[in-house]
């Protein structure tokens, strides 16, 4: 990479601003030799940021857990369902590098980190065309993070500064010279880099922008970290940086009402149907999660219930978050549905009707009022339900980024010596929340950083757009 002037002696090779899916570029970059420093706003990021909230769910598209499964897949059916999901509107290259690295991906994540990866067969996921989505044996991003950051304390090439917020970059007229971070005193201290990778998420946590930039969700909870104030937005801005896909967001409707917890969509999948306080179903469901967030917000009282039984009950035990929503005590349970109207507070009449019309529609002896055709199984007394509320998760555009995770001025030159990934760059769910499929947040997240981390020490090409 050019550079006007000779970089100080002292500067560090990368510098990574946030230390959720960031970390595996540090880790990436660390291991092809160069120093690294993690620069982090929170002590507690552990399990304050969006990495660590998430199901640790990565796509990877021809992975060798796929071929074990006799999964057929690869990189061109994964893009062609990315499309597909946002009718077209995704970044295109961005969408083709990160579906054509997902496998290597999924593959160094396990070979070279340990991460013990596993394909999730027992569950679908709207808009994936097969399995492939790979995660831990917890299902939790705890767990994905936790041996993320396990990896980088070991690791003798980078180095942690936390409490400290990266506020500002500097550079020399083309490229980055120097990364500016503020402490908790309100001290700032300029840092000597050669680069720098944005991981510090999107926006989600400024109420302001996210009501000018997505009004419909503005209502919901913000589920997501607190650090996520749209840092990398104001460093690129000042630096010339090109922004896309603002109006962008993972949204979820199944926030557990009263634990906070993430019931998860598996309930839905399995055969579970959602219904507003009156009792009713509103849509289909399977569509996927986070564009079902907006039509549960616009629902009276923005909330309502996931209706399901005991074998739905036991094939989401298999998920952490859904564990931890049990033993909050906030599932419950009946005998019949008029029980079950009882325990949630819902009319009687309707609900009984709206399970009767499922199970009828789940049986295949009647079409589904609203077009859904994906019915695991018929639910069958006694049922359980929680109630939830719809939740943004996190915003999916930023900083304009190429398939080597470079920031991208205006006019299509890059910033040299920036980066950014996951929620600080575009991400590849199109416009709105019906782009998003399950992975998009992860993938960015992590695949961006390495692409990051290659690029800084050299690496190949990544794909481009046809």
């Amino acid at each position: 990479m050019s550079r006007d002037e000779p970089p100080r002696e002292d500067a560090v090779d990368l510098v990574v601003a946030g230390a959720g899916g960031g970390l595996a570029g540090a880790l990436r970059a660390a291991e092809a030799g160069l120093d690294v420093l993690v620069v982090e706003s929170s002590e507690t990021f552990r399990r304050g940021n969006n990495t660590s909230m998430s199901t640790a769910m990565i796509p990877g598209a021809g992975s060798r857990w796929q071929r074990q499964a006799g999964v057929a897949d690869s990189p061109e059916l994964f893009l062609a369902d990315v499309m597909a999901k946002t009718r077209g509107e995704a970044d295109p290259v961005v969408a083709r590098a990160l579906t054509s690295f997902s496998a290597e991906l999924v593959t160094w994540l396990a070979d070279g980190l340990g991460l013990p990866l596993e394909l999730a067969t027992d569950i679908s996921y709207p808009g994936h065309a097969v399995t492939r989505c790979h995660t831990v044996p917890s299902r939790t991003g705890a767990e994905l993070l936790d041996h993320l950051v396990s990896r980088a304390r070991r690791h003798p090439r980078i180095d942690f500064l936390a409490p400290a917020r990266l506020v500002d970059a500097r550079t020399n007229g083309e490229r980055v010279r120097a990364a500016v971070v503020r402490y908790p005193d309100g001290s700032e201290e300029e840092i000597p880099a050669r680069a720098l990778l944005l991981a510090c998420n999107g926006y989600g946590a400024d109420g302001d922008a996210v009501r000018e930039l997505m009004p419909e969700i503005a209502g919901a909870v913000y589920h997501g970290g607190e650090h996520s104030r749209g840092d990398a937005l104001d460093i690129g801005g000042r630096l010339g940086a090109a922004t896309g896909y603002l109006d962008a967001y993972q949204g979820h409707a199944a926030l557990a009402c009263g634990a906070n917890t993430l019931v998860g969509w598996a309930t839905v999948m399995h055969g579970g149907v959602l219904v507003d306080t009156g009792g009713r179903r509103f849509g289909d469901e399977t569509v996927g999660y986070s564009e079902y967030a907006a039509l549960l917000a616009a629902r009276p009282g923005a909330t309502g219930w996931i209706v399901f039984d005991e074998r739905v009950h036991e094939l989401c035990l298999a998920f952490g978050d859904y564990r931890d929503t049990v033993e909050q005590g906030v599932v419950v349970s009946a005998a019949d549905a008029d029980g079950l109207a009882d325990a949630c507070g819902l009319a009687a009449d309707e609900l009984a009707r709206t399970l009767e019309l499922a199970e009828r529609s789940a049986a295949g002896a009647a079409p589904d009022a609203f077009g859904r055709s994906s019915w695991e199984a018929p639910l069958r007394a006694p049922y359980r339900a929680v109630r939830v509320r719809p939740a943004l998760f996190h915003t999916q555009g930023g900083l304009s980024v190429d398939g080597h995770a470079r920031v991208l001025r205006e006019d299509g030159s890059p910033v040299e010596g920036l980066y950014a990934s996951g929620g600080a760059a575009v991400g590849i769910s199109g416009h709105g929340a019906g782009g998003y499929l399950a992975g998009n947040g992860l993938l960015p997240a992590l695949g961006l950083a390495v692409l990051a981390a290659d690029h800084c020490r050299g690496g190949a090409p990544a794909p481009q757009s046809s």
